[in-house]
């Protein structure tokens, strides 16, 4: 299954999209009433789920907010977003990727000429695909399916940050148990592809079920997920957090979107990215799955 869903600007973009696809026990989450006094307003926070994030000229998308025991605060993504190898490289055990440290910028409106505006800065601080390859991982389901990445706001940038996903608002918690077919999901893309327009950007669509021993979560949505959706977040029909986008499969299925488990990435960051307290954010703006 080909990973490309990062969107690069440039005169060889346009080709590249054509050939490719798309770019446990869990602590109490922090409540709305809780967060809404330390988050900045959800209708003007510039740093939320959904945001632009370009890591050395590629794009992706941010999924939810996270934040640990010291209260930093950290933007989840796809791990091939900071991938440098080709779009094929789909093993996140032996797929090259920058290191940590690597700085991201967070944008809005960026499109293929044009980067968007600035917006915030961050760096990367875990990824699913060093960690594996630090532990010699060589099982194919995470191999191919533990994709997720946290990018640390820079502390100037703070006051930039609400956890809730445009449109759709939540994230009301984190997903239990499977996905079966025809589940709703509900996503939002921040592709540079659409060129700052944002009014695709709201995905609705069905759960195809699992795969991959609980690993990912094959989906189709209307829009379809597209190059510089990567990392965007998923949330079921209750606005937990389900999963983050990883792939657009050719086959066996064409155009649909592969969601990877969010719980099952969550749990084995908090068990080797050394990051103590390490939770999910709940939005500050309720789940309304009304279109």
């Amino acid at each position: 299954m080909p990973r490309p869903d990062r969107a690069r600007r440039g005169p060889t973009t346009v080709l590249a999209l054509a050939l490719t696809g798309l770019a446990l026990v869990v602590p109490a989450l922090h409540g709305p009433a809780a967060a809404a006094a330390r988050w900045a307003p959800a209708d003007t926070a510039k740093i939320h789920p959904g945001v632009q994030m370009y890591t050395k000229g590629a794009q992706c998308t941010g999924n939810f907010v996270f934040t640990d025991r010291r209260e930093r605060v950290y933007l989840g993504y796809a791990a091939h977003c900071a991938g440098t190898g080709a779009a094929t490289d789909t093993d996140g055990c032996t797929a090259k990727s920058r290191p940590l440290g690597t700085r991201v910028r967070f944008a809005q409106g960026g499109s293929l000429v044009d980067g968007g505006d600035t917006v915030g800065r961050g760096r990367l601080v875990y990824s699913s695909w060093l960690t594996m390859q630090r532990l010699g991982i060589r099982a194919t389901n995470p191999c191919r399916h533990n994709d997720f990445a946290l990018v640390r706001v820079g502390d100037a940038h703070l006051a930039k940050v609400n956890p809730s996903v445009p449109f759709w608002g939540g994230p009301t918690g984190l997903h239990e148990g499977g996905t079966a077919a025809g589940d709703d999901v509900y996503s939002y893309g921040g592709s540079s592809l659409r060129a700052g327009v944002t009014a695709l950007s709201p995905k609705q669509g069905s759960g195809l079920g699992s795969e991959a021993n609980g690993w990912s979560h094959p989906v189709y949505t209307l829009t379809p997920g597209v190059p510089g959706d990567s990392g965007s977040g998923f949330l079921d029909a209750r606005g937990r957090a389900l999963g983050t986008l990883s792939t657009l499969a050719l086959a066996p299925l064409p155009a649909a979107n592969g969601v990877g488990d969010l719980p099952r990435e969550l749990a084995f960051a908090r068990e080797h990215a050394g990051i103590a307290g390490l939770r999910l954010v709940q939005g500050t703006k309720a789940f309304s799955p009304l279109l």
